[in-house]
């Protein structure tokens, strides 16, 4: 059985408070996308299995992986489940097309595409509550990618609130810098604050008016430390994007567009995706 796990994008970011236990408190919208994954589980054979010596394999192309192939969220959502049920041993195939270290949650909807592949192929019967309560335990936006729909995230990002929001009409085009913005770097830069507008109040606006009042808290500090990111942003502008962000702790930007912008020469050495229709994914 196969998936496509999504990518997702920050419409908006406010960082509230830093919490007792480290985290922080956070207001943002997800909005899924339709820039994809590829992940496919099949049976391995028993003798094959005991030759590996353990319930997995693991395949990974596309776009190479950094770390441990244990620290894989993939990996990881397969020993929850594993440590649960009697699971019959895998070859896990994840084709990488949504770059890491881009605000973008590629590897947190990995996570959560393998939670719903196991609990689809194996009849495990997880109900969708069941599966997000797993997946919070991968990352605090995992679970966002078990509806996947757009969302109002408060607390760490794992509280989610269902929100009426298409930008169906729109071109979206997305820039990748050969950047990685950590985030525990991001978060270390960054000084909590209360906004002056609640993200559920501004989001409900006119898009042309997004410009002035839709901010992501983590611009300020990362810009300042990767200029280069900071002139994407008003590229994109200059472009005629009706409005334009960081993803998430960045490092990929965004643009949103009434026409299709012309790219040709545009952005080059960069990562570059676009989608002429914003369909929910």
């Amino acid at each position: 059985m196969i998936r496509f796990p999504n990518a997702k994008i920050n419409l908006g970011l406010h960082v509230i408070a830093r919490r007792e236990d480290g985290y922080h408190n956070l207001e943002t919208v997800f909005y899924p996308i339709g820039l994809k994954d590829a992940l496919e589980i099949i049976p391995m054979h028993d003798d094959e299995a005991l030759k590996r010596g353990k319930g997995y394999q693991l395949f990974q192309t596309g776009i190479s992986l950094q770390g441990n192939e244990e620290e894989n969220l993939v990996v990881k959502a397969y020993k929850l489940i594993a440590s649960e049920k009697n699971l019959p041993p895998i070859e896990i195939h994840l084709l990488k097309k949504i770059p890491f270290g881009a605000g973008l949650g590629g590897g947190s909807s990995d996570g959560a595409a393998m939670l719903m592949l196991l609990n689809d192929t194996f009849a495990l019967g997880y109900s969708d509550m069941e599966l997000a309560s797993y997946a919070s335990r991968l990352g605090a936006d995992s679970p966002f990618f078990i509806k996947n729909r757009p969302a109002l995230a408060t607390g760490i990002g794992d509280l989610l609130e269902s929100i009426d929001l298409n930008l169906r009409n729109l071109t979206l085009v997305l820039v990748k810098p050969d950047i990685g913005v950590s985030t525990a770097e991001a978060y270390a830069m960054i000084s909590p604050r209360q906004p002056d507008m609640s993200l559920k109040e501004i989001i409900s606006l006119p898009i042309s008016e997004w410009k002035e009042l839709l901010k992501n808290d983590f611009e300020v500090s990362v810009f300042k430390k990767h200029p280069e990111i900071g002139q994407i942003k008003k590229a994109l502008y200059e472009m005629g994007a009706i409005y334009a962000s960081m993803s998430g702790s960045g490092s990929a930007v965004y643009g949103l567009f009434e026409s299709t912008p012309d790219l040709k020469g545009c952005f080059d050495n960069n990562f570059i995706w676009r989608s002429d229709t914003l369909v929910i994914s």
